[in-house]
């Protein structure tokens, strides 16, 4: 995707991915303006003097519950990349109004803000936890990406077009469990819920150029995944602390064994490709076949953290962790 001379939109941009993708898209694509939409003042500024308070950035205060100000930022932006939500399981789910208002409500608002403004393009960034959701989290998640798909339903062939992409665990973002593991070896214990646990793994880099591909390819109405390996949480943990005592304490409230970035049901409508899947929307809008190439999946596939082909081995864990540590 050529993002040069483009005017983009990054909701909660001061989030990890934000700060990844304003780096990634300044160094490597030259946009005209990249407006990070955040609620937090001082995030902003820390944000702004990282980047040497670069001409090309522009800094919103505001909330996506905020419809106002959600329309007032998006006026003559070309691109918007929705990263704004709620994103801590434990936090859904003892303030789940809250969850619903950012993540539902927002993206609500993000859809409208794009239409009426005449965007051209929008795509928002899920998880794996929105599949067959478990927590109040992942369920505000996959509205979000209902709400995204079924909006272009209001533009027919027009602008805007609405995509997601929806990929795991992101190596290193907050809340995350290498932080937590590195943390933990201080005191020589590591908590583990469950020993039989595995998850997906990508870095924000990967997942940024990602996003970055699939503004590219996008004709509205998909939701892109990509190739990515899985790892078991008990490697990792032998991995940043070897030597430590382990303690299980059991699976948290919402929290899952494996997860799943693609169903049996989702695989049906699907496309396969060289390092991504693409589920295209079972009632294509604008005809059928709108991405070239891939390949359909057989039947009974799924794509799930346990029954991944691609496992990374303790030698790339070790030097994943080790850049982390840097």
């Amino acid at each position: 995707m050529n993002l040069k001379g483009k005017v983009i939109l990054i909701t909660g941009g001061t989030g990890s991915f934000g700060q990844k993708f304003t780096e990634i898209a300044l160094k490597q694509h030259n946009p005209k303006a990249i407006r990070i939409f955040s609620r937090g003042e001082l995030l902003q500024q820390e944000m702004s003097q990282k980047f040497n308070n670069d001409e090309r950035l522009r800094f919103f205060i505001g909330d996506v519950r905020d419809r106002e100000r959600v329309y007032r930022a998006m006026g003559g932006v070309d691109i918007v990349v929705h990263a704004a939500a709620l994103k801590q399981v434990p936090t859904a789910e003892y303030n789940p109004i809250e969850a619903v208002r950012t993540n539902i409500d927002g993206a609500v608002n993000v859809v409208d803000a794009a239409i009426d403004n005449g965007v051209e393009k929008a795509i928002a960034i899920s998880t794996d936890k929105a599949v067959q959701p478990v927590n109040l989290y992942g369920a505000t998640k996959l509205v979000m990406e209902r709400l995204f798909v079924q909006a272009n339903v209001y533009t027919g062939q027009q602008k805007p077009r609405f995509s997601c992409v929806r990929y795991g665990n992101v190596v290193g973002s907050r809340g995350s469990v290498v932080p937590l593991f590195l943390e933990q070896k201080k005191n020589n214990i590591i908590t583990i819920t469950d020993e039989r646990m595995t998850r997906f793994w990508i870095t924000l880099e990967q997942g940024v150029h990602f996003v970055i591909d699939c503004i590219g390819r996008m004709h509205g109405g998909e939701t892109f995944i990509p190739k990515i390996p899985s790892m078991k949480v008990t490697d990792l943990a032998d991995v940043i602390a070897p030597k430590a005592e382990r303690e299980v304490i059991g699976i948290r409230p919402g929290e899952k064994v494996n997860e799943i970035l693609l169903t049996e049901e989702e695989a049906r409508h699907a496309r396969e490709f060289d390092d991504y899947f693409a589920i295209e929307p079972e009632h294509p809008f604008w005809g059928k076949d709108n991405l070239k190439g891939g390949k359909s999946l057989p039947d009974g596939f799924k794509y799930a953290s346990d029954n991944n082909s691609w496992w990374l081995t303790g030698e790339e864990l070790q030097r994943m962790v080790g850049e982390l540590s840097e």
